[in-house]
Parts: structure tokens; C-alpha cells; sequence
């Protein structure tokens, strides 16, 4: 179960990045209009689109994960402070802990590697 565990703790990471980015792919007007009703510059749709779907099929691949799982913290932890930061909604507020924990995962991925079953591993 060991061997499995990392390689499947990196797919239900990513999957929600890969996901996320192909619908926003599937509707880049829709996300710019939403990104720019928070002050984010509606521009910033494809590059972000474009970020989650390569940062999550890195991730669940296991290349260059402590690099790649670094940037996702760090995205995690930005788009919780500009999106979800209406504490006062409780669905909000579940929002943003769910991205912060989504951060300390890619923190966990930061510091310990991909594991054996990775992309990283064959070429070390």
C-alpha cells in the first residue's frame, strides 16, 4: 500500500487542477467574467487555465513535483485570499480551507518528493 499511496495522493491533488483547468479551457469568457467580478484582470483566464491543467498533469505524472508543487501552494494559498475570502458565508469560509489544505498537500509534495512512482524517480 505504500508504493500506492503517493502516486494516488498525487492524482487527488491533480485531478481537481486538470479538471479545473480544462473547464475553464471550456469557458474562458465565463472565467474572466467571474475572475474580473473579484478584481483579477479577465486576461488572466488562460494563462490560469492553462497553469492548472499543466500544473496538475505534472503533478499526477510526478515531473519536477517539488518545484511544480510549490508554485500550486502558493497558487492555492492566492486564489483563496481573492476569491473565497468572505468569511462570513460558511460556504466561502469552506472554500478557502479547502485551498489552504490543498496547500499544505503540495507543501507535504514540496518536501518529501513524488515517491518511487514517478517521473522524478526514473530519471534520479
Amino acid at each position: 500500500m505504500a508504493n500506492l499511496a503517493a502516486p494516488l495522493g498525487r492524482l487527488f491533488l491533480a485531478i481537481l487542477f486538470i479538471l479545473g483547468g480544462v473547464g475553464k479551457f471550456g469557458d474562458l469568457a465565463g472565467t474572466g467574467a467571474y475572475m474580473q467580478s473579484a478584481g483579477v484582470p479577465s486576461a488572466l483566464a488562460l494563462p490560469a487555465a492553462a497553469f492548472e491543467l499543466l500544473a496538475g498533469l505534472a503533478i499526477a505524472i510526478g515531473w519536477q513535483t517539488r518545484i511544480v508543487a510549490l508554485l500550486l501552494a502558493g497558487f492555492c494559498v492566492l486564489t483563496g485570499l481573492l476569491f473565497h475570502h468572505n468569511f462570513a458565508d460558511q460556504i466561502q469560509m469552506i472554500m478557502f480551507l479547502k485551498n489552504l489544505a490543498m496547500a499544505g498537500g503540495f507543501l507535504t509534495l514540496y518536501a518529501n518528493g513524488a515517491g518511487a512512482m514517478s517521473l522524478d524517480a526514473r530519471k534520479a
